[in-house]
């Protein structure tokens, strides 16, 4: 999947691996971008909507009429781009090989109470025999730097909490991703590695316990 500055990767693990220093270039790209960027007036507050196989394919078909009428939300451009794409596929297929993927996977989010649709967000699947989760976020554009990806990421976390299964919650961000490094502070998130995604390139590996 190509990068998206807008949000944590939202597409499966890549292969792990380290390198020294590269925490001290993520806490100057981090401080960089904390600096430029005010701080939102209040907290937003966020729903999340899950998509059918059916919401899914039809997206995939550039059917925004469908797609909309069945998630019961009106879907922009942005849901239909080259790596949104991408996710939806990956979830059809997911969803095909194992039902038991209903409910972990990638939704749409919508701004409470102004109802617009400002991204999508989930979890690559339910937790795995550690009891580790991994979840992305994706921001439409007009909607980033006002808060939502932090919304997003608390509902998810609060989400993964409230499941007795769940150890360890992971998020994996470019280094150069700025805005996201600056979303997981203050949630604890430690950097654990790195990896190397074929779609995302370089990616650092961060995660929290539950």
């Amino acid at each position: 999947m190509g990068r998206d500055l807008g949000g944590a990767c939202i597409s499966p693990c890549g292969n792990s691996w380290t390198r020294p220093g590269l925490s001290t270039t993520i806490r100057a790209v981090t401080d960089k971008v904390e600096r430029r960027t005010p701080a939102p007036t209040s907290p937003k507050s966020v729903r999340f909507v899950e998509l059918s196989s059916t919401t899914m394919r039809a997206l995939l078909k550039d059917d925004l009429a469908r797609a909309s009428a069945e998630a019961g939300v009106a879907l922009t451009e942005y849901f239909v781009t080259d790596t949104a794409k991408w996710v939806w596929q990956y979830r059809v297929n997911q969803l095909t090989s194992d039902p038991g993927y209903t409910g972990w996977l990638t939704e749409i989010v919508v701004a409470e109470p102004e109802g617009a649709v400002v991204g999508y967000a989930g979890f690559h699947g339910p937790p795995d025999e550690a009891g580790m989760v991994e979840l992305g976020y994706s921001v439409v554009p007009v909607y980033r730097r006002q808060g939502y990806a932090r919304a997003m990421l608390t509902a998810l976390v609060h989400r993964a909490v409230a499941e007795a299964r769940v150890g360890t919650v992971r998020v994996t961000i470019s280094p150069d991703n700025a805005a996201s490094l600056a979303t997981i502070s203050g949630f604890g998130f430690v950097e654990v590695g790195e990896q190397w995604d074929e779609e995302d390139g370089l990616e650092v590996i961060f995660e929290v316990p539950v």
